[in-house]
């Protein structure tokens, strides 16, 4: 009876969901017979038969590989850095005031800017991985430091009273709190490294990037492969949430 009722529960699910897909499919079909020009707006069929097109190309597997390669690099090198500063952060006060003008800054200018500037002194290839970490630091590291100081005392204190080992603390007490924040964390910066991974692939139109793609399609007013290319990387941004959830429920 409950399997037969989760069953359902996931039918009726993915029926709201195929509906919600339809109905903005048919409002962009909508769209584009009102306009009537295929450079402004491309017909939904060209643009999905496109897609079939460039995802069985021989390039675009290697153009994905480097893209996500990219991203991946800047994200686990910013989960890295925001764990070790948000240690420091809480434990060192003097190390808090230091660094959190500069956190602040760089969740407050927008990503355009950074982008600008590190193409002056960065090759236009590694541009992506720092720009991917740049943003998801201050994610980490504000979401583990505050989980840190979400810990209980109390727990803390007793725990040196029964002399449990560092180790024994860290996880049995320190991991109970800081868990929840690091998954959200772990969240929202995998969704920030790519859209922001992307943008800096289109801005220095890195070698081998699906950010160059995009930007040949914009130069060449290529509307199909705009299109195309941004759908594109709105499924592997669903495909990568879905796998990082798979995951974190694991590790949970």
């Amino acid at each position: 009876m409950i399997a037969f009722s989760t069953k359902n529960k996931r039918l009726s699910t993915l029926f709201k969901v195929l509906s919600s897909i339809l109905f903005w499919i048919a409002l962009w079909q909508i769209i584009y017979l009102l306009i009537n020009n295929d450079i402004l707006v491309a017909s939904p069929v060209l643009v999905f038969n496109r897609i079939l097109e460039i995802i069985f190309e021989e390039e675009f597997w290697g153009v994905l590989f480097f893209s996500l390669l990219r991203m991946f690099l800047g994200f686990l090198l910013a989960v890295f850095f925001g764990i070790i500063l948000s240690i420091l952060t809480a434990r060192f006060e003097i190390i808090d005031i230091i660094m959190s003008p500069i956190l602040l800054v760089i969740k407050t200018t927008p990503v355009i800017s950074f982008i600008v500037l590190a193409l002056v002194f960065i090759n236009s290839t590694y541009v992506p991985i720092f720009i991917s970490f740049l943003m998801v630091v201050p994610i980490v590291w504000s979401s583990i430091r505050q989980g840190i100081k979400e810990t209980d005392i109390k727990l803390i204190e007793m725990s040196n009273v029964f002399r449990l080992s560092r180790y024994e603390v860290i996880k049995k007490i320190y991991m109970h709190y800081i868990m929840p924040y690091f998954i959200v964390a772990l969240k929202t910066g995998l969704g920030f490294a790519w859209k922001s991974s992307i943008t800096a692939e289109v801005i220095s139109n890195a070698r081998h990037s699906i950010g160059s793609k995009i930007y040949e399609a914009k130069i060449y007013m290529e509307t199909v492969d705009l299109f195309s290319w941004t759908i594109i990387i709105i499924i592997l941004s669903f495909i990568l949430e879905k796998i990082l959830i798979k995951f974190l429920s694991k590790l949970h």
